[in-house]
């Protein structure tokens, strides 16, 4: 199935013309992002998140190991991806080896952003992207041969290649993500694209873990709705169509160890981050092998030539950047 950005309706208006492509860095594609969220303006209660269990944390070795082994999928749950356009699948991670992932996480945004997510309430979402090929320790989360023949398996392609990792902080006090789905920001000729995200700790109910509406094709109904630039506009009416249409959302904690995957025309959504807590998340973006950039990119595609440099809209999507996750190539 193929992607021209054709269901990325856009207007004659400022406010709606959002052809133009996207001129900042990454954070700032965040914060304008996170804005177009219809929040209720209502201060919420900070809560104390549960503790974080002690365990004994594994070395980078035993990690790479452990996301090495295959993670099997029954012909049930990729049904149930190719229904619904998600799939959440517990112990795709030990404990250890997601507490080792956090305590990574947390130190890389620590350094960028010279602040600690997990003190007092920001009210910001953080993000870093293209993190692995310059750590050892995020390249084995985010080229494990586990996560790519999940992803390739859900998709029933025979390889997939990475987009790009997401390092992705929603901080105490931090409000709504809007309802999008990722069709507007990846800009390849496909639908065969999923994104695995990776709770960095547990994710109650108050933390906002990722909410799905399904089944996939809902997207469907808000097709004609129009993206805005800026206001809450566009989430707003997707809520509304949603609720009238009685559409089922699945919004359920995450345990420690579970991650979903998201087709790239599912639409999700979170709610705000109520804890003391920041909600910490790797998201990866595997993409069936083969796959062009489209001819026309827009701004919702965000700094997309830095995942993918020296490749033009029109041209096979691969670069060093971009390496084949599965299946892996056996070593000389």
């Amino acid at each position: 199935m193929t992607n021209s950005n054709k269901k990325l309706k856009y207007k004659t208006s400022d406010n709606f013309d959002i052809s133009k492509p996207w001129d900042k860095d990454n954070q700032a594609w965040w914060d304008w992002y996170v804005s177009l969220a219809d929040n209720d303006g209502k201060q919420s209660e900070i809560i104390n998140a549960d503790p974080l269990p002690n365990i004994v944390i594994p070395s980078n070795d035993e990690v790479i190991s452990e996301l090495a082994e295959p993670y099997y999928l029954t012909n049930d749950q990729i049904d149930f991806f190719k229904k619904n356009g998600f799939i959440k699948l517990k112990r795709v991670f030990s404990p250890g080896a997601v507490l080792k992932l956090r305590a990574e996480l947390i130190n890389l945004l620590k350094e960028e952003f010279k602040v600690d997510p997990d003190k007092g309430a920001q009210n910001r979402f953080l993000s870093l992207e293209v993190i692995w090929p310059y750590n050892a320790l995020l390249r084995a989360y985010v080229l494990s041969p586990r996560l790519g023949q999940i992803s390739a398996d859900l998709l029933t392609v025979p390889a997939v290649r990475l987009y790009h990792d997401n390092v992705l902080a929603k901080q105490t006090g931090c409000g709504r993500t809007p309802w999008h789905f990722d069709d507007h920001h990846f800009p390849l000729d496909t639908n065969d694209v999923v994104t695995a995200w990776i709770p960095a700790q547990p994710i109650p109910l108050e933390m906002g873990p990722l909410s799905f509406a399904y089944p996939l094709d809902v997207h469907k109904l808000v097709n004609a709705v129009t993206f805005e630039k800026t206001g809450t506009g566009y989430d707003r009416r997707v809520s509304e169509v949603f609720l009238k249409n009685n559409v089922s959302v699945n919004e359920t904690p995450f345990e420690l160890g579970e991650v979903s995957f998201h087709h790239n025309l599912n639409f999700h959504t979170a709610s705000s981050n109520r804890t003391n807590r920041s909600r910490v998340a790797l998201a990866n973006t595997y993409y069936r092998d083969g796959a062009r950039v489209v001819h026309a990119p827009t701004m919702v595609s965000g700094d997309w030539q830095k995942f993918m440099p020296n490749v033009k809209p029109g041209d096979i999507a691969a670069s060093p950047l971009n390496p084949i996750c599965w299946p892996v190539k056996n070593k000389p």
